[in-house]
């Protein structure tokens, strides 16, 4: 098992490349697969992967702070951490073998999109699927890549007893997938995340898990945690380091920049920055903490309550983190246009960051929902 702070060690000596590649991966509009290895090899891209399979399975706080500290350097690079640390959660579900068949290699990258844009037909001990999905982050530098599919027999789609579809993600081997060149984006440009796609793939039961309906086969805390918490998480980590960036970069514009520091507004402005910035860190830590407390003691499901409030604190860093970088890239003025200047591409992540669907405005109507105890699907809570 890799220790956090051997994790976080390895990721602080990578923060000056991280930072001066940045340029590159904004032309390249991916993570370079040089620079992908070397993050691997810190245990970045498998953050929460079983001890079973010497993956560090950490806290949920653990994960947040490793994922800050690489977007302090590069949010982008941390967006692809996050994106296959998650990924890597279905070795909790998958059984043993095929779990080590896939996730076994400690330098392995897997990354995938759990919305179910595909569509699986059973084929006896098979599935036969076809599908295209956006937002593959990360995904030229995987050797597994998984797709969110709807199960469909003898021409029907297949339903949960709640009515809702029943949907299962496939993995499917790198060589099995076509990559389209897609990302043509605002910010989190170096992700790289296009569009994949397969077409009459044969895809083994076995090889596939379903986040709703499956239980977990790893019997650790950190599966009872809600899964979609742990995603919220991963997104509210990377906008955390990313908002912390933001606000160094402008001290460093305000010391430098000719009477810009002088100024009581950009004082004052900085000041409530900071504030914003460690309340938004404080709030999440609090109810991932909390959270974390109730899934080691509990034998049963967390409660509703509990995985609304954990969500409702992601959402909130989230935001609040796009808020800081505004206010930065707004009093940096001209300064802050270049895209040379690193308040430019906070600004720009920061404002990709919020489009991620986890912490999207839905969130506020469904934990308001929760709040005032009205009926509310939980499956993705």
């Amino acid at each position: 098992m890799i220790d956090v702070q051997k994790i976080l060690a390895g990721i602080d000596a990578l923060g000056d490349e991280l930072m001066q590649r940045a340029d590159e991966m904004e032309e390249a509009r991916l993570l370079p697969a040089d620079l992908a290895m070397k993050l691997a090899r810190t245990g970045a891209f498998r953050l929460i992967t079983p001890e079973s399979l010497d993956g560090p399975e950490l806290t949920p706080t653990e994960f947040v702070e490793c994922l800050e500290r690489i977007a302090l350097s590069n949010a982008a690079a941390a967006w692809c951490a996050m994106i296959a640390s998650t990924a890597a959660l279905n070795a909790a579900f998958l059984p043993k073998d095929m779990a080590v068949e896939i996730y076994g290699d400690p330098e392995i990258i897997t990354g995938g999109v759990f919305a179910p844009m595909g569509k699986a037909v059973i084929e006896g001990d098979d599935y036969r699927v076809s599908g295209r999905w956006s937002w593959g982050s990360g995904s030229a530098n995987c050797t597994w890549i998984a797709g969110g599919c709807t199960i469909w027999q003898d021409g029907e789609m297949l339903r949960l007893p709640s009515g809702a579809p029943d949907t299962r993600m496939m993995m499917f081997p790198a060589d099995d997938v076509v990559l389209h060149d897609t990302w043509h984006v605002m910010g989190l440009k170096g992700t790289g995340s296009g569009d994949f796609e397969v077409k009459d793939c044969l895809v083994p039961k076995q090889r596939s898990v379903s986040l709703v309906s499956d239980e977990p086969r790893e019997t650790g805390a950190l599966y009872k945690f809600p899964v979609f918490g742990l995603l919220s998480l991963g997104i509210a980590g990377v906008a955390l380091g990313n908002g912390r960036a933001a606000i160094e970069a402008f001290q460093e514009l305000s010391k430098t920049k000719k009477g810009l520091g002088d100024r009581s507004q950009i004082q004052s402005s900085l000041a409530e920055m900071e504030a914003d910035l460690r309340a938004a860190r404080a709030y999440l830590f609090s109810e991932a903490a909390r959270v974390w407390e109730v899934a080691k003691t509990s034998g049963a499901e967390i409660p509703v309550k509990d995985r609304a409030d954990l969500r409702l604190a992601c959402t909130d860093a989230v935001r609040k983190c796009a808020d800081i970088c505004r206010k930065a890239y707004d009093l940096g003025g001209g300064s802050a246009l270049f895209s040379s200047h690193d308040l430019q591409l906070r600004f720009r992540d920061s404002h990709a960051i919020t489009q991620h669907i986890m912490i999207g405005p839905g969130t506020y109507e469904m934990v308001g929902k929760v709040l005032l105890d009205k009926p509310v699907n939980t499956s993705m809570i």
